[in-house]
């Protein structure tokens, strides 16, 4: 759960709360976002936000309620689903970095926030992977 609540709560408000201006991020090009298409991707952040919220106030109760678990077993399962849900962004942004490498994509990956929370997903996938193998091993 390292870095989990912070990291789901800043899913939340870039997704639901700022969902306008990360659809400009996924789109940078202003001439393609005047469709019906671009309007749709804004309102799904609400879903998506949703989803990172429920989720950062999940790590927050259970870093909260640290006696409610007394096994190593019990914790690297809460920390393989936490390295599962980072590895999943992070996986789903690496087909759009490899189109970076080659002046493609549809958004740009390794710039501004976007590349912020590609290293951060990766860092996190790999940290609470790492944890959860050192309990169960």
């Amino acid at each position: 759960m390292l870095g989990s609540p912070e990291r789901f709560g800043l899913g939340f408000h870039a997704f639901y709360v700022r969902r306008s201006v990360f659809a400009k991020v996924l789109v940078p090009k202003r001439e393609h976002r005047d469709n019906t298409a671009f309007e749709a991707l804004v309102e799904a952040g609400r879903f998506v936000g949703g989803f990172n919220l429920a989720l950062s106030l999940l790590n927050v109760a259970l870093l909260l309620n640290l006696g409610g678990f007394d096994g190593g077993p019990q914790w690297a399962t809460l920390l393989l689903f936490n390295a599962l849900a980072h590895g999943s962004q992070f996986a789903g942004n690496v087909p759009t970095a490899l189109q970076n490498r080659r002046g493609q994509g549809l958004w740009p990956v390794f710039a501004g926030v976007m590349r912020t929370i590609f290293v951060v997903d990766c860092l996190l996938m790999l940290a609470n992977a790492l944890l959860a193998a050192s309990l169960v091993v």
